[in-house]
């Protein structure tokens, strides 16, 4: 009989495989089991040991259902060599009937002492039929959704597989070679024995993903990434975008009046940067430097060659404070060089955004800093040639590419420097990151001496206050930050409000101010000019300090309930004190108890200052869908292979690719069509 086509299944069914991301044949013969059953051999009851799930073959000796402590049905076996407890907590009266004494079971389930002594909790069980045989494969065991049995799924699976074999859409692609080099089967082979795998193959090897068959999958699948990838980082290449040469006058009239020497690493990024300005195709550079390692003038630099060659600059930040900090910092160093700046936020006033946007437009204002407000429509400018985006994760793909896309230079699109305080690990700048070219900020500037942290209990709040002001009253200034602005019944988090109402009691003779997200533009910026001058002592806040807030005399951050926040966004906050000449100290105060995953965070930032360090253990804590965030909308992520484990396989699937390119590039789109399908297109900005 013919099997039923993917595109004829019935609605119902098809909306229940699309839950699961099941589109087509190749979806089907690509979802592959979470884990087998070994039903090929029985062990003998005797033999079963506690924490092994084994089959057994018995005959049932008794039933009874229980009401206490619970309603169940408890069901005995025994073969020669013992008994066994069957034990159902959930059942249907047509159980007990179908399973009279003298009926002949066989059980698959983990071994466990019980209350009735050996048992299996709702093992899978079968009646036995005369002359019923073993299964000669393993069982796998897939992924399913509501209303979608394992027995349906697998029927699906084993017809789309016929169907793709005889049209011979499962050949092989990948050229000799690398099969040969890699030491790997063939893709329809690997598939085949995932699906049914015989019964003399390691159970282990499957279980664990480390069998040759598994192997072959995640390098198709990396392999797969990588070439889309590289073909996005080629096509870059062919398209066309101001070449910007440098040019030292600017560069060196900024440097002269700088209070302050580059560092070495700075140095040579900057190098790095003004390289790719000079080139007729657009940069696309990712700036990497751990919190205060010094990225902001690497990014003036970079502006400086664009408005040195007549092409205006802009700089996007994630929120109102961070992108004031550096029109501030930006103005300090580049008005004296007669560079005129404009800035560009949601709140700001019509009058002075007309303005701004006039200036923007008629190629006025040559370096332009601000918020999401610089994509939106009414923002053109005459000659873009530099787009600087801060915190890249923090923007969407959509985001990006608007403010891209304002180029105003026909036929050319601007440069891109992206900047991110949160270092990628390795593993992730070799995979998703692989399109874009990355410099790294490696050494902080002299002086800058590491940060005590302090884990502490919330019941030692009292000893946290003293120390509060004993750093204040000897001249120095602190940091307060608290997760919500208001109270929430559900959490139950001290809050920024309440937290500055008590602390400006406890506190009479300091002057503390309060700062988040819903004060005005000028409420923050006034807020932040006092505490940067010294006005303010304490400054109560939310997380809106995350990123960019620069002074040099704060050297105390307390965080409530840091067990609730994630190990970049307590990086960060880390990094705003520290930066002057005395020691930071910053307090993690916690709130008990801790679950595992709070607790493992709190041991790696209090045990690591290296911002790479921590991304990496944050890596491995929340996985790579959870850590990229927004800026990978639209892109695959990894469904077999992990990026730890597999390190050698990503490697090799990295050379691969460009070999596949240079030599075998029909081969390369094949395999990439077959992985990917229409996602191949998606777009990396």
């Amino acid at each position: 009989m013919a099997t039923q086509a993917f595109d004829s299944l019935d609605e119902t069914l098809r909306r229940k495989l699309e839950k699961l991301g099941l589109f087509s044949d190749f979806d089907l013969v690509l979802h592959l089991p979470l884990r087998y059953e070994d039903e090929t051999r029985l062990s003998p009851i005797s033999e079963a040991a506690p924490g092994n799930t084994v089959q057994i073959e018995g005959t049932v000796i008794g039933q009874e259902v229980l009401i206490r402590p619970r309603r169940q049905l408890i069901c005995r076996i025994n073969d020669d060599s013992g008994t066994l407890c069957l034990r159902f907590l959930s059942f249907y009266a047509n159980q007990i009937t179908r399973w009279p004494p003298g009926t002949r079971l066989r059980v698959l389930g983990e071994v466990r002492a019980g209350f009735y002594g050996m048992e299996m909790v709702h093992p899978k069980c079968r009646v036995v039929r005369d002359n019923m045989a073993l299964a000669t494969s393993l069982t796998p065991v897939y992924p399913v959704t509501a209303g979608l049995p394992q027995r349906t799924l697998v029927r699906l699976i084993t017809q789309a597989f016929e169907r793709l074999r005889r049209k011979q859409l499962l050949q092989e692609i990948l050229p000799a070679a690398i099969l040969s080099a890699c030491q790997l089967p063939t893709f329809e082979e690997s598939l085949s024995t995932l699906h049914c795998p015989p019964a003399e193959i390691s159970l282990a090897s499957l279980q664990q993903r480390s069998h040759p068959a598994w192997s072959r999958i995640k390098f198709d699948e990396l392999l797969a990434q990588q070439i889309s990838l590289r073909c996005h980082y080629h096509q870059r290449h062919s398209q066309r975008a101001p070449a910007l040469s440098q040019r030292s006058d600017l560069r060196q009239a900024l440097l002269e009046k700088l209070p302050f020497n580059l560092t070495a690493a700075q140095h040579r990024v900057a190098a790095e940067i003004s390289k790719d300005l000079a080139q007729p195709y657009p940069m696309q550079r990712l700036l990497q430097g751990d919190v205060g390692s010094g990225k902001t003038i690497v990014a003036a630099l970079a502006a400086l060659q664009s408005i040195g060659h007549g092409y205006q600059a802009a700089i996007m930040a994630p929120t109102e404070i961070l992108a004031e900090q550096h029109f501030r910092k930006l103005s300090s160093w580049l008005a004296p060089l007669g560079i005129e700046m404009g800035w560009l936020s949601g709140s700001q006033k019509k009058s002075l955004r007309s303005q701004t946007l006039e200036k923007v437009t008629n190629g006025t204002v040559m370096l332009v800093v601000g918020t999401h407000a610089l994509f939106q429509e009414t923002v053109q400018f005459k000659r873009l040639g530099l787009v600087i985006i801060d915190e890249q994760h923090r923007f969407g793909v959509g985001q990006r590419l608007a403010l891209r896309m304002k180029g105003g230079n026909e036929g050319s699109i601007p440069h891109q420097l992206m900047m991110s305080a949160t270092p990628i690990p390795r593993t992730l700048s070799m995979s998703y990151f692989a399109d874009l070219d990355v410099s790294v900020i490696d050494q902080l500037p002299p002086g800058r001496a590491p940060i005590i942290t302090r884990l502490i209990d919330n019941n030692r709040r009292e000893e946290i206050v003293a120390r509060i002001r004993e750093a204040c009253l000897e001249g120095r200034q602190a940091y307060w930050v608290c997760p919500l602005i208001e109270e929430s019944e559900a959490l139950q988090l001290k809050t920024a409000v309440a937290t500055h109402e008590t602390l400006s009691q406890v506190f009479p003779e300091l002057k503390i101010a309060l700062i988040h997200g819903r004060l005005s533009s000028d409420e923050k910026s006034t807020i932040m000019a006092e505490f940067s001058q010294g006005e303010i002592q304490l400054l109560v806040a939310t997380t809106v300090i995350e990123v960019g807030v620069d002074v040099p005399n704060a050297s105390l951050m307390v965080i409530e309930h840091a067990e609730r926040m994630g190990l970049s966004q307590l990086h960060q906050l880390r990094g705003r004190i520290g930066r002057g000449a005395a020691t930071g100290v910053c307090v993690l105060m916690y709130q008990q108890p801790l679950s595992a995953v709070a607790r493992k965070r709190l041991q790696i930032i209090f045990e690591h200052t290296d911002g790479f360090e921590i991304a990496r253990q944050d890596l491995l804590l929340r996985g790579p869908g959870e850590f990229l965030g927004t800026r990978q909308s639209g892109v695959p992520l990894l469904r077999f292979a992990n990026l730890e484990e597999d390190i050698g396989l990503l490697e090799i699937a990295r050379n691969a690719a460009e070999d596949m390119l240079r030599d075998h590039p029909h081969a390369a789109q094949r395999h990439m069509q077959r992985w990917l399908g229409k996602r191949e297109d998606y777009l990396r900005v």
